[in-house]
């Protein structure tokens, strides 16, 4: 699903003044802006719609799968059951977006195909953790703190918790580990999570898991409270960078290798193209709650 499909939170249309309400930022949208300002923009004011994509979908699917396998007795959390879950979990998917049927296509063997790699992503889970031996705290936990007047909000897929509050954040990427490039990024949102959780439980999580299904690797961080802090006074920064962008209406495009993947090359200044005009009430939608801090259970995966 493409990430405006996933916004859970209605907004108004462009021709309706958008509601009063406090600020509000989600880990996705902080990722959008420090990546490109302008993708903030088409995603955020101009919410321009992004086509869905098969490999996108798959994680997804994958991901309920694996919030899924946890209902069942320890013992009966085996490949079997979890490969067995992904029909009736894509079943779902489609009831609430039709459109990803389109995805597949009508021929058999392309959907045997994407449903075989979804099946060996999560054969690739079950070589890096056990289920057996797991039991979650909380699982697409919805995590939401306010600092300084800014509410920070995000979902955490898995949150596992040993006695004495040790806290465990994990994320499950169903791409390849990044470089150390792009690595950063990917500790940034796991920053972003247990600084919430430290702000809203007030117990400093003991270690953040990344667990990539594309390549089979496990990627562990211990943060401390100074690496918190940081993160904390990066967030301020962000919103303080994206008031300013949304006040002068100075969006503009950052090149990277990212760009690549990038739906909105068409309208990019950086490839040759124009952004559309701002639409009426443009700041007031850049700093929309709803819009700037949306996020749903699977937002913001990286595939």
């Amino acid at each position: 699903m493409t990430e405006a499909a996933q916004d859970q939170h209605a907004v108004p249309e462009h021709d309706v003044e958008p509601r009063q309400l406090r600020a509000a930022l989600s880990p996705s949208r902080a990722g959008d802006f420090m990546q490109c300002p302008l993708l903030y923009r088409f995603r955020v004011v101009d919410r321009i719609p992004e086509e869905p994509s098969a490999a996108a979908a798959r994680g997804t699917l994958v991901h309920a799968v694996l919030e899924r396998i946890f209902d069942a007795p320890p013992a009966e959390r085996t490949i079997e059951a979890a490969t067995e879950l992904l029909g009736p979990q894509w079943q779902r998917m489609l009831e609430r977006e039709p459109v990803l049927a389109e995805l597949l296509g009508d021929d058999p063997e392309e959907r045997a195909t994407w449903f075989a790699e979804a099946t060996a992503l999560l054969r690739r889970w079950f070589t890096l953790e056990d289920p057996t031996r797991l039991e979650p705290a909380e699982r697409e936990l919805y995590v939401e703190a306010e600092i300084d007047g800014l509410t920070l909000r995000g979902y955490v897929d898995r949150l596992d918790e040993a006695p004495g509050q040790l806290l465990r954040v994990v994320d499950y990427k169903t791409g390849r580990s990044p470089s150390e490039l792009f690595e950063a990024k990917a500790l940034f949102q796991m920053k972003f999570y247990a600084l919430v959780l430290w702000r809203s439980r007030g117990v400093l999580p003991r270690m953040l898991q990344l667990v990539y299904l594309g390549n089979g690797e496990l990627v562990r961080y211990e943060p401390d409270e100074s690496d918190l802090l940081a993160t904390e006074r990066k967030v301020k920064a962000l919103w303080a960078a994206i008031e300013r962008a949304a006040t002068t209406g100075d969006w503009r495009p950052r090149r990277s290798r990212l760009c690549d993947w990038c739906d909105h090359q068409s309208r990019c200044p950086e490839f040759g193209g124009t952004p559309p005009p701002l639409p009426e009430h443009a700041v007031q939608l850049a700093l929309d709650p709803v819009r700037a801090g949306g996020t749903s259970p699977a937002d913001g995966d990286d595939n």
